[in-house]
């Protein structure tokens, strides 16, 4: 035994309408889709244009005010060039005998520097003649404490040897 189909299936013509009906319900989804997202696009459209003269009138703003700034840099700038040259025209009757002065003290370094090399020099050589001078000095001094002592010595040796000539001559008395 063979299954009939029991499920039935539409005819050909049915199915064809059906189709049509859901390819024109899908049309016009597509076509409503469509509209929607050509009015997305021109409010988009819209939006970057509205944005876009945003950003250009602001251009333009910015651009005005650094036009006015440039112009009040320029007009310092001018200021202070005159003032520079005012300075200048201020210095220039000095500046000679400035100048003239700075070589002087330029040249008295230069006359400087020997003498004072020669002066550390000196100093050097003084205080080695001045160390020298009182080592041999204390020198002195000791040998003069070691003669006063020697001569003391000598002096007590005769003392004693001159009373030892003294009592022998006594002795030598009746």
């Amino acid at each position: 035994m063979q299954p009939t189909e029991t499920t039935s299936q539409p005819a050909p013509a049915e199915q064809g309408r059906r189709l049509k009906d859901q390819l024109s319900e899908s049309m016009s989804f597509s076509s409503q889709m469509k509209k929607e997202d050509d009015e997305m696009s021109l409010k988009a459209l819209s939006a970057f244009k509205a944005k876009e003269e945003e950003i250009e009138k602001k251009k333009m703003e910015i651009r005005e005010r650094v036009q006015a700034q440039l112009g009040r840099v320029e007009d310092e700038s001018k200021r202070l060039a005159m003032i520079r040259e005012e300075l200048e025209g201020f210095a220039d009757p000095m500046r000679k005998e400035v100048t003239m002065v700075r070589k002087k003290i330029d040249s008295l370094d230069k006359e400087l520097k020997p003498l004072g090399n020669t002066v550390q020099k000196k100093e050097t050589e003084y205080k080695d003649a001045l160390e020298a001078f009182n080592e041999k000095n204390k020198e002195k001094v000791e040998l003069i404490t070691k003669l006063q002592e020697l001569e003391g010595q000598s002096e007590k040796l005769r003392f004693k040897k001159l009373e030892e000539l003294s009592k022998n001559i006594d002795l030598t008395k009746p």
